[in-house]
């Protein structure tokens, strides 16, 4: 028995924590299961057939959050005789089998490596009423070549590598993402192409170091000459990328960025602390000085850059002296917003053994002082905007108050968010079309331009938004092997089974 009625698609939601690479792979997971002959859930439906989380392992919480989720759903579940639960991500390759010990009524655990697996143990775990867990130690498919049902019609992720080679102390991810794996860039690009065959205006390049791509085939140089191979893409307005490493950046691809057009002046490099030392133990081989010579150069090279970063306070060992020295550095980065983090001990990462970790009201203290440090600084860089022409992609979701104000939101070329007023417009701007406005207030985390809008621009990403329409690309090859639907579900219409 299953909860579909007879006759009628098995629906599925998928619930997504973490970085953009998690938001993508929910993507792919999307494009596989309605390739397999699954359809979306209704966003009130609160028991599909299929529910897939796709899990962070990288906050101290996540471990809590996954179990909590998956506890209130142990009552639906039991209500609904057929409803699979499958748990996928970061999460689910650290912990593999535990999960199903801890929650038994878990009926699929897949890992980071075999994303294109899914359909295939949903429908073993049906037919065999056992959980089915296939956690596989290296990649099995490159991401890319699975089928993607895209969340947006105007802005997509494109990714140019999987993996990581660096041994940051604190972080989990290289052994559970693996080694760096890099995509040709002629695949790169044709998945870019597709991309923009659909309507989308904005892409952003996904790794986790976009500096060191090419090291797989050679070419050290091979990140820069893909950001300007995309200005010969005809209707890619918006180039983006994230996250590079300070270590590997070097100056070709800062004179990409400033002489390709279609590349946005923004740059989103993590600095984790100002101190050499706390830098040391946390084994991120540049230096404070380094890095702030790679931001003078972007700067000089391109004035109006905007500037980004991840910031981690209360790392093991660290000192007052640590913590001022990145205060320093922040107000001389002068960054135009920060992610920051509170430093949480995750096991099976050397700094979870290391001495001297820090209490509690320490690094919580320390938190507070750099979040005001870090607000007073973009606050003063958003007033420089006051009275600015900007051009914003306008976008879903990004405002929570637009309802109540009135206004719409979206991003300008360097990454800040803008709520701007309609004016004469309110109706006619879409997602995904393109206006021109006036900034007239700034706050540390937004721009509101409160003015009617100087131009519109409708867009192809606009008539699709209106229509409801998401893109969809099927898969990019790269010689590796390909999965497509299980052979009981309907032949897919896109994806590299048709490839």
């Amino acid at each position: 028995m299953t909860t579909a009625a007879a006759g009628s698609p098995r629906t599925y939601q998928v619930r997504t924590y973490g970085c953009q690479m998690n938001v993508h792979d929910s993507e792919r997971i999307s494009g596989l299961l309605e390739d397999a002959g699954y359809v979306r859930a209704a966003e009130a439906d609160e028991q599909p057939d299929v529910v897939v989380f796709n899990t962070c392992a990288v906050r101290e919480n996540a471990d809590n959050r996954l179990y909590g989720n998956l506890g209130h759903l142990r009552p639906v579940k039991a209500k609904h005789p057929g409803m699979q639960i499958a748990v996928g991500g970061c999460l689910a390759q650290k912990d593999r089998g535990e999960i199903v010990r801890k929650a038994p009524w878990v009926d699929v655990v897949f890992g980071t490596h075999n994303i294109g697996s899914l359909p295939v143990l949903l429908d073993r775990a049906r037919h065999n009423t056992t959980a089915e867990v296939e956690i596989l130690e290296s990649l099995e498919v490159f991401p890319s070549t699975l089928p993607t049902r895209r969340e947006s019609t105007y802005a997509g992720w494109v990714s140019i590598s999987v993996g990581c080679n660096n041994t940051c102390t604190f972080c989990i991810v290289p052994s559970l993402r693996g080694k760096e794996k890099d995509r040709r860039p002629g695949d790169v690009l044709s998945e870019v192409r597709a991309l923009v065959d659909e309507g989308v205006l904005e892409v952003t390049l996904l790794g986790q170091n976009v500096n060191s791509y090419g090291v797989e085939f050679g070419d050290r140089y091979a990140f820069g000459k893909l950001l300007r191979a995309c200005s010969d893409i005809d209707g890619l307005e918006r180039v983006r990328f994230t996250s590079p490493h300070p270590k590997d950046f070097t100056d070709d691809v800062i004179a990409a960025m400033a002489e390709t057009p279609n590349v946005c002046h923004s740059l989103h490099m993590p600095l984790q602390s100002g101190s050499d030392d706390v830098l040391r133990a946390m084994r991120r081989s540049y230096r404070s000085e380094r890095y702030l010579g790679i931001i003078e150069k972007v700067r000089v090279a391109m004035p109006d850059a905007a500037i980004t970063t991840d910031i981690i306070v209360g790392f093991p060992g660290e000192t007052e002296a640590d913590f001022a020295r990145t205060l320093d550095v922040v107000r001389e980065a002068r960054f135009s917003s920060a992610f920051t983090f509170q430093y949480s001990k995750r096991p099976g990462t050397p700094a979870a053994t290391m001495d001297d970790q820090l209490p509690k009201q320490v690094v919580q203290e320390r938190y507070e002082r750099l979040i005001a440090c870090v607000e007073e600084i973009t606050w003063a860089e958003n007033r420089k905007l006051v009275g600015e022409t900007v051009e914003v992609l306008v976008a879903v979701g990004e405002g929570r108050k637009d309802e109540r104000t009135g206004r719409m939101s979206g991003r300008a070329r360097d990454g800040r968010l803008v709520h701007f007023a309609t004016g004469e417009l309110a109706g006619q701007i879409r997602p995904g079309d393109i206006v021109h406005t006036t900034v007239t207030y700034a706050a540390p985390h937004h721009l509101n331009a409160d003015g009617a809008p100087l131009a519109h621009r409708r867009t192809r990403a606009g008539d699709a938004a209106e229509a409801g329409r998401a893109p969809r690309t099927p898969g990019v090859l790269l010689g590796l092997p390909t999965i497509g639907a299980p052979a009981a579900a309907p032949a897919p219409t896109g994806g590299c089974a048709a490839t």
